[in-house]
């Protein structure tokens, strides 16, 4: 280390490293420094250390050099000012999930009825076995039979263990792989800083205090920082604040930077100085900590005393702290409601705008409650039938009387009543969905990961299955986000390829490369590749890339300029935005004036040109109709070969002027120089013409959004196949669209909009906003007769808003920003369009193993249901008993999802139309399989139930008493129906009607593992069973019979199929999704408090998913519940959006997942009529989009 303290400046840790590593500042003079804001923190650097330079020292860092990175000094720092790490919230134990399990009512129903059994068989009343109780007591004189009693009891209970142990082993691996994706999300994380001088990538988490940190556009920020140099930064702070505006960042002004909060515009360096716990992240998420315990004490004495308002209350925010979800999603407000629910007086609620419920989800809950309902009327039944059939037996025909010794043996009969009706019950819930879903999503999640699609919310993937159109991004998605120069215009002459050194007037070259050179992010460079013979690699602004690129041809090196103007020598710089579309760098000369280098959207650049360097390479005048010429000649040209016109220029300031007002930006971006025109290609990504194609045949719309120029778009879409040549389809830039779609008053009118969108295929220099007003339209549209589910992608911070509302929203791994990713719901590892065709296929397959699942769960149910009621009001006894019912129940549910939910996709799901958001889960074609195999399936039970015994000539196993042995009769009844559902289970792998139900099964190994084993599982407990499970071991011939009867069920599938759907018009379908006519009543009751009823009866078969966002941002938000805590109207804090405002304000992606403002003021709710979130546009403006937009990330 000693060798490198003379190159260093005093004040870096080089030379100080081996000090006893006392810095000259402590934790807590940092935390209270950074607790002030602006000219407060300005003074206070400036009392305590002089300037943020004294900081530097005191922290042992140089602003230039950075931290040396030698493992001792960041271990020091470690230990004085803590990692930046935040804890995770403790994860539930398998025991509490064990519990959660077991709150389940009806297994809670099946407990006590074990434990009433269980009591009475082992109370034996004294003379109970007299002649007085009548023919009721026959055949319990055999004492070993009346020993028994307690097995039925006994194995109910371990069956209900068991169901409980799968249900808690699923939540919890649920549990565990969620927090796997978190931490990768996390590890992927990584921020930008100087070591020893060099740029470096490292992980968020290897951040320490004292490190100066690079930040730009499109980042969030990773922990609290101090600024050291900046160009015209904004930062985003309404997640700490809740104010919406952008905060402008300067060293004079405000230099305080915060965690969690997001870099808008502009680029900047900073030195760290609070992480982990001390940043002000960490510290909100302290008090968070703490208040929890509190919280928990208080609504344990709540729950005792106090009225239920306050009981509610204390509840719901304990429902809050505990569940540290980013507060302001949807999400929390989706559970703040559901804690609601569950007390009866509900508070009056400020109406928040609700994240709907996934397609899937919606569906699956209505037709669970409708088959509960079914389920419980049957067990009622069943149990009052029977209840009254013994009744009037023993009283009224065989005329008994009650007496004292009967009693516990008649107890004992209604608990025998009561458990089989139980067991109807158990069988007829589809408890089993719920599993069936988490297992199939949680498998394509994990096999998703596999095909570049990292999914951060569970029910995107079975959403995206659903998806009918798809709003993409150009730059990055369609293209290869590989920029390169391949034509210029320069010294009046244009070249078809990059042009040779010595074809361009020496003058104009160097004033050329400077400008390319120095008015660029001097984080973007060009690499050498990284094997041997592969391309260059392009780090940072891609468009920079190419520029730099073309330098770099031209046989000069941007580098040597970079290093005699290094950023601190740039006098001003106006970063690139998507208002201005254009960057631009100031130079003060050496004899006082200044000279500004500028480049951007060669329309807009041109337009501020006043002369061009002619073949001479000198300035000649440059007038309207000669920037018309060349936009005639030059650009469309390029623009319709699919290429990205920039054009670069300079302009000189004399010194005898004075300095210019650099404030005045129209002043000052004027008068221009133009050097060059160049036109940029990024050719398309060679799999994207396929991967269209494939979506289209899926019935998939298309859709291009770009800030791009119209031709260059336009150029690109043929080349994808977007537009196909001779079909009338709309190319429209962001201006006409504008104009279509709003009214005299300018507000967005849904009527215009349906006129506009089905035909739309391409939107050109599409500002944010737009984007968000045509994914929002398109998804509130009820033109077409299905409803559309609209998937987004983007890679910009100001694709935020499109990506939140979208039902899917795809962020780009590689491009995208942390705004954007952190809106999405699945993050492209590989920026790739053809990962989106996978995701759909996997959402498909997601909603296809559902509905195999149900159509062979229903079946089962059916046929159980059936057998268990017409059994016991004929023979007195249900023929399939409790614990067989609840192995037919275990195998049905949790092994059947295990086997149907994880069937792999295959190509021909993309042959089929989407199925959109009101398409029945079950179809007519499923339920023709239902019932039909429910007829085959009932025709053999109630065969083998009355005249079982005389075919296999054996005893009759019916009205059989109290404790008698089990029949072969009825274990014959029992084997078949199994076998039955085993061979079912084959025939359960298709539902759209295909003939061949084997093929691809090899390839599903979990499917095969499962049929098999519960084949073997069923020969164990038949053959050794015994009592527990009523069975008596079978004999081969009869195995054989029962194995035949069940392969009957794969030839009378096939007689099934042969049946023409289309015929059976009378067969209901179920399982709707919401119709128009719902949707309608909503949006008139949108004031009242919504409550949705299925979901309250089916709390159980909610799957809460945690949302997986980026632990940092979830805390930010958590400052939202503090400001609510103390304010007397939640959400009343927020700025209330004026109609005016809601267009031109700056919001960022951020203010949108805030729940929507309070609707106090009647403006304010115009353009939040259906209870969608205001169209906030994440950009500055809402002029049209840009060349730049889509990358400037």
């Amino acid at each position: 280390m000693a060798n490198n303290t003379a190159e260093h400046p005093p004040g870096n840790s080089v030379a100080e490293g081996n000090h006893d590593g006392d810095f000259g500042v402590t934790v807590m003079d940092l935390r209270e420094l950074m607790e002030l804001r602006s000219a407060e923190g300005v003074s206070k650097i400036q009392d305590t250390h002089g300037d943020v330079q004294g900081l530097c020292r005191r922290l042992k860092t140089s602003a230039i050099e950075g931290l040396s990175g030698n493992p001792v000094d960041l271990e020091k720092r470690h230990t004085s000012f803590g990692k930046n790490f935040i804890p995770p919230k403790k994860a539930k134990s398998f025991l509490a999930l064990v519990w959660e399990a077991l709150q389940d009512v009806t297994l809670i129903i099946l407990e006590i009825a074990a434990l009433i059994s269980l009591g009475l068989s082992f109370y034996h009343p004294p003379g109970g076995d007299s002649e007085a109780c009548g023919q009721v007591a026959g055949g319990v004189e055999d004492e070993g039979e009346a020993q028994a009693g307690w097995i039925e009891g006994a194995a109910i209970l371990f069956s209900v263990a068991i169901v409980v142990l799968v249900t808690a082993f699923n939540d919890w691996s649920k549990e565990k792989q969620f927090r796997g994706l978190q931490s990768r999300i996390e590890q992927e994380q990584k921020f930008t800083v100087i070591r020893k001088g060099q740029v470096i990538q490292i992980p968020v988490s290897e951040i320490v205090v004292g490190d100066i940190a690079q930040i730009k556009y499109g980042d969030l920020l990773p922990a609290d920082g101090i600024l050291i140099q900046g160009n015209d930064l904004k930062i985003d702070e309404s997640s700490l604040t809740g104010e919406s505006d952008h905060v402008r960042k300067s060293m004079e002004k405000d230099p305080m930077l915060l965690s969690g909060t997001h870099v808008m515009e502009g680029s900047g360096r900073m030195v760290v100085s609070a992480v982990g716990l001390n940043s002000q992240t960490g510290i909100i998420f302290t008090l968070l900590c703490a208040g929890d315990n509190e919280e928990v004490k208080k609504v344990k004495k709540s729950k005792k005393q106090g009225p239920p308002e306050n009981r509610n209350k204390a509840k719901t925010q304990d429902g809050i702290a505990l569940e540290i979800q980013p507060l302001k999603s949807e999400e929390a407000t989706e559970s703040e409601e559901k804690e609601e629910k569950e007390e009866v007086k509900p508070v009056k609620k400020v109406n928040v705008t609700k994240k709907e419920k996934s397609v899937l989800q919606g569906k699956l809950t209505k037709l669970a409650v409708q088959i509960g309902k079914a389920g419980l009327i049957m067990s009622a039944l069943t149990v009052i039938i029977l209840i009254l059939y013994f009744v009037i037996d023993t009283f009224a025909v065989q005329g008994q009387s009650w007496t004292s010794e009967c009693t516990p043996i008649y107890i004992q009969y209604f608990v025998k009543f009561f458990i089989i009706g139980v067991t109807v019950l158990v069988v007829a819930v589809p408890e089993g969905l719920p599993l069936a879903v988490t297992i199939s999503l949680a498998y394509s999640v994990k096999k998703m990961m596999k095909d570049n699609n990292l999914v951060r919310h569970l029910d995107a993937c079975e959403t995206m299955g659903n998806a009918t159109a798809i709003c993409s991004d150009k730059t990055g998605t369609l293209t290869m986000n590989r920029m390169t120069v391949v034509q210029a215009y320069v010294n009046d002459t244009h070249f078809k390829t990059v042009p040779e050194p010595d074809a361009i007037k020496p003058e104009t070259l160097e004033v050329m490369v400077n400008s390319i050179s120095i008015n660029s992010a001097y984080t973007t460079k060009i690499l050498p590749p990284e094997k041997e013979g592969g391309l260059p690699r392009h780090v940072g602004n891609k468009t920079e890339c190419a520029l730099l690129g073309m330098v770099l041809q031209l046989k000069r090196d941007y580098q040597p300029i970079r290093d005699e103007v290094p950023e601190e020598k740039l006098y001003k710089v106006y970063t690139f935005n998507s208002s201005r579309k254009s960057m631009s760098t100031v130079l003060k000369n050496a004899d006082g004036g200044f000279r500004m280098y500028s480049k951007g959207a060669s329309e807009i650049v041109l337009r501020k040109c006043s002369s061009i360097l002619d073949t001479q390479g000198q300035p000649r005048v440059f007038k309207p109709k000669d920037r018309d010429e060349m936009v005639r000649k030059v650009i469309e040209p390029m623009a319709c070969d699919g290429l990205r016109t920039i054009c670069v220029a300079y302009r000189d300031f004399p010194a005898e002027a004075g300095e210019p007002n650099w404030e005045n930006e129209n002043e000052i971006l004027n008068e221009l120089t133009c050097i060059v025109v160049v036109g940029i290609e990024d050719p398309v990504r060679p799999e994207v013409p396929d991967a269209i194609v494939k979506c289209q045949r899926a019935g998939i719309t298309v859709r291009m959004v770009t800030g791009d120029n119209i031709n260059t778009a336009r150029a690109i879409a043929i080349k994808c196949g977007i537009l196909l040549p001779g079909e009338d389809f709309l190319c429209m830039e962001g201006k006409e669209f504008n104009q279509q779609i709003r009214n005299d008053q300018g507000e967005v009118e849904q009527e215009r909009l349906d006129k506009v969108w089905p035909k739309l295929r391409v939107l050109a220099r599409s500002s944010p906003t737009d984007k968000h007003t045509l994914v929002k339209g398109i998804i509130d549209s009820t033109v077409l007769e299905t409803r559309q589910v609209v998937a987004v992608t983007g890679d910009g911070t100001n694709d935020g808003p499109a990506l939140k509302k979208a039902d899917v929203g795809f962020a780009m791994g590689i491009a995208g920003t942390d705004v954007a990713k952190e809106a999405s719901d699945i993050i492209l590892t590989d920026d790739n369009f053809s990962s989106i065709v996978k995701a759909v296929m996997w959402g498909r397959n997601v909603y296809d193993s559902i509905s195999k699942f149900l159509q062979f769960q229903l079946t089962v149910n059916v046929v159980a249901v059936i057998v268990a009621f017409t059994g016991a009001c004929i023979t007195q006894d249900s023929p399939l008993k409790a614990v067989q019912m609840l192995w037919v129940n275990l195998i049905m549910d949790t092994l059947a999802s295990l086997a149907l939910a994880t069937e792999p996709p295959c190509e021909s799901l993309l042959l089929r139309k989407p199925y959109g958001r009101n398409k029945p889960l079950i179809s007519r074609t499923m339920m023709k399989n239902i019932l039909g195999h429910a007829v085959y399936q009932l025709t053999i039970i109630f065969t083998l139930l009355f005249a079982g015994e005389t075919i296999f000539n054996i005893d009759s196993g019916r009205n059989t008493p109290l404790h008698a042995p089990p029949s072969e009769h009825y274990t014959i009844v029992f084997n078949v129906f199994v076998m039955m559902q085993l061979f079912n289970e084959i025939n359960a792998r298709k539902i759209h009607g295909e003939r061949n139900v084997f093929e691809g099964i090899y390839k599903n190994p979990i499917f095969c593992s499962v049929v098999l084993g519960t084949f073997i599982l069923q020969i164990v407990i038949v053959q050794f069973g015994g009592k527990p499970f009523s069975c008596t071991a079978l004999t081969i011939d009869q195995w054989l019979w029962c194995v035949f009867i069940g392969v009957g069920e794969l030839l009378w599938g096939q007689l099934i199929s042969a049946i023409p759907t289309h015929h059976l018009k009378f067969l209901m379908e179920a399982g709707h999704g919401t119709t128009k006519e719902e949707i309608k009543d909503e949006e008139m009751a949108e004031g009242a408090d919504e409550i949705d009823h299925a979901e309250m009866e089916l709390r159980r078969g909610q799957i809460l998913w945690f949302r997986g966002l980026n632990r940092i941002q979830t805390q930010m938000d958590v400052v939202y519940t503090f400001q609510t805590g103390q304010a007397p109207v939640p959400g009343a804090l927020r700025r209330q959006p004026s109609v005016v405002s809601q267009h031109n304000d700056s919001t960022a992606a951020k203010t949108l997942s805030s729940p929507t403002h309070v609707g106090l003021s009647a403006s304010s709710s115009l353009t939040n009529s259906a209870g969608a979130v205001p169209p906030a546009a994440a950009a500055s403006s809402s002029t049209a989009g840009s060349e730049w937009v889509s990358e400037a990330s």
